[in-house]
């Protein structure tokens, strides 16, 4: 295959470009893994938007001015000089948005192996585990597009309910999502509905208003112009993928007290996700350090057990998903630019391949 990678500037998600791979002569205890299927989603974006101030740009070192986009997904092993990891081995994992990725496995055991680069050992180790699809007794071959559109975002959904579930903030009766069309709010709004905790509100585009009614998750569907339709009696809290100043601001002027979380997990909307905004602070909400703490707490098995209960009860009701295949580096990138614009529909999930 020829070799690529796909750059996107720091300074600007929409400026791309699409690069040879430099040729790495392969050392004792280093693999190569080449990318075969991954996603492209809403995730990507916030990965990019974040870049600098959470350090995704550092997984996967790239030229002075761009980065390499992480993604998840799936490759194979196709050069090895690591004693028990053969070629051909199928590892699920984060790849940077390039045909190949050089990893130096440590800790290596029959599941997989985490990656020991120096440069990533700072980082958190959630994103530094590869997989071996051959030892996960839930893995088909068949399914693997939805794992790779739906299982980094789910996971996040799945502790946010947690997280709601086990500290309801503010005592609010309402969890609205922002962005709600996204399909990490889509995953947490279907199992805090499944709770009935709480009354669960999409906050959507216009044009996205419809597939939220449709998907079943949501009590209410409201617009972002029609966010002063909202009670001002009942506190809400906000589960924001998007990082719009606008929305956020729009909401503390019509709510006031009744505005009593504000929980930032994305950055869609991620022009717009900089900006002080008014109302209750801002509080980041970093999936990975939830998945730690749970995994301590219930155990690996535990934390695996309860996962896929939830999923498997999400995944029933996806029929509304329909999946885009992106095959080459110019297709790739050409995606990439939808998703930085929003021109991918919420039904859509976008699936890669160089």
């Amino acid at each position: 295959m020829p070799t690529a990678r796909i750059l996107v500037a720091k300074d600007n998600l929409r400026a791309v470009t699409v690069d040879p791979s430099p040729s790495v002569e392969l050392p004792d205890g280093q693999a190569r893994l080449q990318l075969d299927l991954f996603s492209l989603t809403a995730n990507n974006v916030t990965y990019a938007a974040m870049g600098q101030s959470f350090r995704y740009w550092d997984f996967f070192p790239a030229p002075d001015g761009f980065g390499l986009v992480p993604v998840w997904g799936y490759a194979n092993v196709v050069e090895s000089r690591v004693e028990g990891l053969a070629v051909g081995e199928r590892l699920w994992g984060y790849y940077p948005f390039a045909t190949s990725v050089i990893v130096t496995p440590a800790r290596l055991t029959e599941r997989g192996f985490v990656d020991g680069a120096v440069h990533r050992q700072p980082l958190p180790p959630v994103y530094n585990q590869y997989e071996r699809v051959a030892a996960d007794p839930s893995y088909s071959a068949a399914d693997e597009a939805l794992v790779a559109l739906f299982r980094p975002l789910f996971i996040t959904s799945f502790v946010i309910d947690d997280w709601l579930s086990e500290q309801p903030p503010g005592d609010a009766k309402t969890v609205a999502f922002a962005a709600a069309s996204s399909k990490t709010a889509l995953g947490a709004a279907a199992l805090l509905k499944a709770r009935g905790q709480a009354k669960i509100v999409a906050l959507t585009s216009k044009a996205n208003a419809a597939f939220c009614a449709e998907t079943g998750y949501y009590d209410r569907v409201v617009s972002y112009d029609e966010l002063t339709t909202l009670p001002r009696d009942e506190a809400l809290a906000l589960v924001d993928m998007a990082g719009d100043a606008k929305v956020i601001n729009a909401l503390a002027d019509h709510l006031g007290d009744a505005f009593v979380y504000n929980m930032m997990v994305g950055a869609a909307h991620w022009e717009d996700a900089s900006r002080q905004t008014r109302g209750p602070e801002r509080t980041l909400f970093f999936a990975p350090d939830r998945i730690v703490q749970r995994t301590k707490d219930w155990g690996r098995e535990g934390f695996a057990a309860r996962y896929q209960a939830a999923w498997q009860g999400f995944r029933a009701g996806l029929g509304w998903l329909k999946v885009e295949e992106l095959k080459g580096p110019m297709a790739l990138a050409a995606g990439w630019l939808r998703l930085v614009d929003g021109g991918v529909a919420p039904r859509l999930g976008l699936i890669g391949r160089f």
